[in-house]
């Protein structure tokens, strides 16, 4: 037997909301161990978003990283020579994972003014089902659907 699992970290909910999920994305955030300031782009999106939408900024939020989530994803496995897309079903912590990378990384992306609000429309977007992020799941799922046939090889 290999060594052990590592324990779990417990990460410390995050000033506003006490959310350990805010916290995990804070830290996806954060650029060169700048936590103040990604705390600092994240409440302020959350305001813009307060503002915009007339709801509760920490539900739209976690609204749209349900949205983000992705259920499956495709696997690269060679067999005989050839090599096949495999889907294979997303873990919990990796679909948590994946979805707040790609919020963080297609608001980066957006056109807009502050970083604050290119991250505001992107959760507003994702929120509604819609923008980059939500493509993204759906292209990944929609490749995972394709590959179908070859979900027998999964090991």
């Amino acid at each position: 037997m290999r060594k052990r699992k590592p324990k779990v970290r417990v990460t410390p909910g995050d000033p506003r909301y006490g959310d350990e999920m805010v916290t995990m994305f804070v830290n996806n955030l954060m650029m060169c161990g700048k936590k103040s300031t990604a705390l600092r782009v994240f409440y302020d999106a959350m305001d813009i978003v307060g503002e915009k939408t007339q709801e509760d900024p920490h539900e739209v939020w976690k609204k749209a990283l349900n949205n983000v989530m992705p259920q499956v994803e495709v696997r690269s496995k060679r067999i005989g020579g050839a090599t096949f897309q495999i889907p294979i079903e997303v873990r919990a912590k990796r679909k948590i994972s994946i979805g707040m990378k790609w919020l963080i990384n297609f608001s980066r992306a957006r056109s807009g003014k502050g970083y604050a609000e290119k991250l505001s429309a992107e959760v507003i977007a994702a929120s509604k089902n819609e923008g980059a992020a939500v493509k993204r799941k759906e292209d990944t799922h929609r490749m995972a659907e394709a590959n179908r046939a070859f979900a027998h090889f999964r090991s």
